[in-house]
């Protein structure tokens, strides 16, 4: 079908295609999804090479970037 909804993966998949960072917080926001980390496995089980960042002031959450893409913060 053409006219279904674009799924959470698919949604994240291509804000991590345009160099965005994601985390758990802009996933809920955004694609309505509270679980970022499930969706992220999948992706790495497709191929995709992403990185998970937890800053060490800070580690309440992870964030996810698809390797070598430029910093472009978060959605």
């Amino acid at each position: 079908m053409s006219n279904r909804r674009t799924s959470q993966r698919e949604l994240i998949r291509q804000d991590l295609l345009a160099g965005k960072t994601i985390t758990p917080i802009d996933a809920l926001e955004r694609y309505g999804s509270y679980r970022l980390a499930a969706r992220i496995s999948e992706l790495r089980e497709e191929g995709m090479a992403i990185t998970t960042y937890q800053d060490p002031s800070n580690n309440m959450y992870a964030q996810y970037a698809l390797e070598g893409a430029n910093d472009n913060g978060s959605v």
